[in-house]
């Protein structure tokens, strides 16, 4: 049981990394792209990418 709880939280980390590596590199490519139409693109996949939803308050 604990080996499933070590695999499991392994590969969480790996696709953590694995999505924090792709952001990285996007942001890179928007910032550094020599054509505007390219940083344009990488801008619209990091808005994709880091997309944020509203969070509500609890009620009380």
């Amino acid at each position: 049981m604990s080996t499933l709880i070590h695999d499991g939280a392994l590969a969480a980390g790996i696709g953590t990394l694995l999505y924090m590596a792709t952001i990285a590199v996007t942001a890179v490519a928007a910032v550094f792209a020599p054509a505007p139409q390219r940083r344009r693109d990488a801008r619209a996949v990091l808005t994709i990418l880091l997309r944020r939803r509203d969070v509500e308050e609890p009620q009380r």
